[in-house]
């Protein structure tokens, strides 16, 4: 089985996590001893994978560019399969999810997958049937994403929207005809749940939902593209985790 390059502490902590036999080794800057990097080889190293610390140079040779954050990591060449457990055990931080209702144009779920490593979300789920999943194509449009952010293939929506319910995640459909976004309470753990490309929502996907919240438009547009849309309820609930009182 040949390997390939994972990099960053969210793409590399993220693998360690959800599948560290897939990991063959860690190379870490010796320039960052902080709490994070403390974290990220000591769950390495419990898991038996060599830590070998690297100098900038080789960790650019790696990674083939200098934003690798210090970490770098060999992984089996194979992407392994990611089950909602695996995403939702030990987060560190409240559930940030997206659901993709059928979304079927390779781009635009790559650019989902874009938008859902840019505002932290901790995965995508798409369903197995009558939705595109990952392929080389969606890969490309992701520019890296599709390494960081775990898309979680699933057979049945509805049954996972009433799981994650059950975990005490809230569903938000983004969808007209709900609330509006500006007012909306995003605290919480959140699963925006985003209709296909010109279709919204399906109605059994609606009616599950725990609320239905819009996207004001003041020009002419009718709607957005589902990965504008998925970038603009991601970033608002980031953006009221931030002001929200700690």
């Amino acid at each position: 089985m040949g390997s390939r390059v994972l990099f960053g502490f969210h793409a590399v902590t993220a693998r360690l996590r959800t599948h560290p036999s897939s990991v063959q080794g860690v190379y870490a800057t010796g320039a960052r001893k902080d709490a994070r990097m403390r974290e990220l080889t000591a769950r390495a190293t419990a898991a038996g994978i060599a830590v070998h610390l690297a100098d900038e140079a080789r960790l650019r040779e790696l990674a083939g560019h200098g934003n690798h954050q210090g970490i770098v990591a060999l992984v089996d060449e194979a992407s392994p399969h990611v089950t909602l457990d695996d995403v939702l055990e030990g987060l560190a931080e409240p559930a940030l999810l997206l659901v993709l209702d059928g979304v079927t144009d390779p781009h635009n779920l790559g650019a989902c997958l874009r938008n859902a490593d840019a505002f932290g979300a901790q995965a995508v789920i798409v369903p197995k049937d009558r939705a595109v999943g990952m392929n080389a194509t969606v890969a490309k449009a992701a520019s890296g994403a599709a390494d960081t952010v775990p898309l979680v293939t699933v057979t049945n929506l509805a049954r996972t929207i009433a799981a994650l319910k059950e975990r005490g995640v809230w569903i938000l459909g983004a969808d007209n005809g709900g609330e509006s976004i500006v007012d909306a309470d995003l605290s919480g753990p959140v699963a925006w749940v985003l209709g296909a490309e010109g279709q919204g929502l399906r109605r059994l996907t609606r009616e599950s939902c725990d609320r239905i919240v819009g996207i004001p438009l003041v020009g002419t547009v009718a709607s957005l593209n589902v990965s504008v849309a998925a970038g603009i309820c991601l970033h608002a609930t980031r953006a009221a985790r931030a002001k929200a009182p700690r």
